[in-house]
């Protein structure tokens, strides 16, 4: 039988080849199994296409000036390695949560709570909208957007489901809206001091352009079609 930590490893291709075989025959041979591999694959990729540029981008001049510094810390590899392999339960690739966590340190387990004041959540495979982030794209419209979290443009993509870009002091991203809930598309690390005002003034993070860019279908909503969209409750 297929446990959570196999079907993980071996989407994550930790596997030997023999039991990568035998997960595979039993997730092709259960309609559930396929459906739940064919959705976290698409979030893979849905991940890796945000935080490409982030993960390319040139390291904070802080981060190189103290990996240069002559007191450098000694790392235990075997001990990180241990520690990595106790965490595998978390039902997401490795690779994502790392990229995640790079951008904005979201990830930290199979779901987190709605009490948490984490601005994401995880469940089912999907990255949501949660605490002051969800309250402000359901309340928020762009001509009036207040305190930490501001929202952008507001938009249809090609499914015809509503989106909606944000800027907050530690991240910028993008929204779509599911039946009742808010799925993020992309999340980008503020750059090392560009705080959200400051990025509100520069103008929105080229990752997030990029992702906008390759997700918008016609043109933004002005004023009036935002304030309409918000009365049908975004759909």
């Amino acid at each position: 039988m297929v446990t959570e930590e196999s079907f993980f490893a071996w989407l994550d291709g930790e596997l030997d080849a023999s039991e990568a075989e035998r997960v595979a025959a039993e997730v092709a041979a259960d309609r559930q199994l396929r459906e739940r591999a064919e959705q976290h694959r698409a979030m893979q990729s849905r991940l890796k296409g945000a935080f490409d540029g982030l993960l390319s981008a040139p390291l904070p001049e802080s981060l190189v000036e103290a990996a240069r510094a002559d007191q450098a810390e000694v790392v235990d590899f075997a001990a990180a390695k241990r520690s990595r392999e106790a965490r595998r339960w978390a039902p997401l690739p490795q690779w994502a949560a790392l990229a995640a966590t790079l951008a904005i340190g979201i990830f930290a387990g199979s779901q987190l709570p709605r009490s948490s004041n984490a601005s994401v959540e995880v469940q089912g495979g999907k990255v949501y909208a949660a605490s002051a982030l969800e309250n402000a794209l359901d309340t928020q419209l762009a001509s009036a957007s207040r305190g930490d979290t501001r929202i952008g443009l507001t938009f249809r993509d090609q499914s015809g489901a509503i989106c909606r870009s944000f800027t907050d002091p530690a991240a910028s991203g993008l929204a779509c809206r599911e039946p009742g809930r808010w799925q993020i598309r992309g999340m980008f690390a503020a750059p090392e001091g560009q705080g959200g005002a400051y990025r509100m003034a520069a103008g929105m993070d080229p990752n997030l352009a990029a992702l906008v860019d390759s997700t918008i279908a016609g043109e933004p909503f002005d004023a009036k079609q935002e304030k309409a969209a918000q009365a049908q409750g975004w759909r």
